[in-house]
């Protein structure tokens, strides 16, 4: 895996997108394995970092997990824009062990930014969850990094999610199960355009939800978008109608 240098920001949430096998899990987890090491004004910067896989080893309720980090369920913004948002409570009772892969999920997310670190790092928190729930735990972590002013980075599979939740994206490209290469942090437009022109595949922005929607293969959408070059487009195309062709 070759990665390109770059610069994050305070504040910011910074996306990882690629497709499969190329890379990215092997790119955050060197992220981690760096900057667990490094210092900064003279302390040791902080990671707090959820894995892609979760295997679970806490012999314990989650109610007595989160015990683990009581400072964080005194702390009235986490639980409002964290703890509560996740439905963390209802799980209180049951064995960390014995939750489905949805309710992990939300445990992992949810005490990964209970941690008060420098930089967080997510590898596929979407992962088991349905839209509302991953909308939830993208709200999550926008708002734990403003609020506490630290840096995100998040690897995952959902261009919406990932459109959601980030300030800037990473590409990762390359040859899958063989070759990778992490650009630059580039802007989420820009970063989702080349990732997309990289697959061919065009997305819109609908106009009455917000999230992105794949465009038809070979739709008028579709021809349109790739023949400005825009495999990711902000605005509406207004399709031409039956009428407009007699």
């Amino acid at each position: 895996l070759t990665i390109q240098p770059g610069v994050a920001y305070n504040g910011k949430v910074v996306g990882i997108l690629g497709e499969n096998g190329v890379g990215k899990t092997t790119f955050i987890k060197q992220i981690h394995s760096v900057l667990n090491k490094e210092y900064y004004k003279g302390r040791k910067l902080t990671v707090s970092y959820k894995p892609q896989t979760l295997r679970p080893n806490f012999e314990g309720t989650v109610e007595e997990l989160f015990n683990l980090r009581k400072e964080a369920l005194e702390d009235e913004v986490f639980v409002t824009d964290v703890y509560e948002p996740l439905r963390i409570k209802k799980l209180s009772q049951k064995s960390v062990k014995e939750l489905s892969g949805g309710e992990l999920q939300r445990v992992a997310v949810t005490f990964n930014l209970a941690i008060p670190a420098d930089i967080y790092l997510l590898d596929e928190p979407s992962a088991y969850l349905d839209v509302e729930e991953r909308l939830a735990v993208s709200k999550a972590i926008r708002r734990t990094v403003e609020n506490r002013n630290k840096v995100a980075f998040v690897v995952d599979h959902d261009l919406a999610m990932v459109d959601y939740v980030s300030d800037y994206l990473i590409v990762v490209d390359g040859v899958p199960g063989v070759q990778g290469n992490a650009h630059s942090p580039t802007s989420l437009k820009d970063g989702l355009n080349e990732f997309l022109r990289r697959v061919n595949i065009t997305f819109r922005r609908d106009p009455e939800t917000g999230r992105p929607r794949a465009n038809k293969e070979g739709s008028f959408l579709d021809r349109q978008q790739k023949s400005v070059g825009e495999y990711f487009y902000e605005s509406s195309i207004v399709e031409p109608s039956a009428e407009a062709g007699n």
